[in-house]
């Protein structure tokens, strides 16, 4: 999960079935998201990234990608 660790039992989650090359691409989402939030950030933007990081398909849209490369630049990212 990107905003922490859980143990979870297995009969609880679900799988959306994404094949390698899309888990790859979300791992890269979460963890770009990761790398941006923090608990000292301002609410408005712990919004933003906690929504993005319940996004449940493999992509972000241009809108998003510009929004997460916004705050990425924002706060020295990258």
């Amino acid at each position: 999960m990107w905003d922490g660790e859980h143990t979870v039992a297995l009969q609880h989650l679900k799988s959306f079935n994404y094949p390698p090359a899309e888990c790859q691409q979300m791992q890269v989402i979460c963890d770009r998201i990761n790398q941006v939030y923090s608990d000292s950030l301002e609410e408005t933007v712990k919004s933003l990234l906690q929504s993005l990081g319940k996004v449940n398909r493999p992509y972000l849209t241009a809108v998003e990608e510009k929004l997460l490369n916004l705050l990425e630049s924002e706060y020295e990212i990258r």
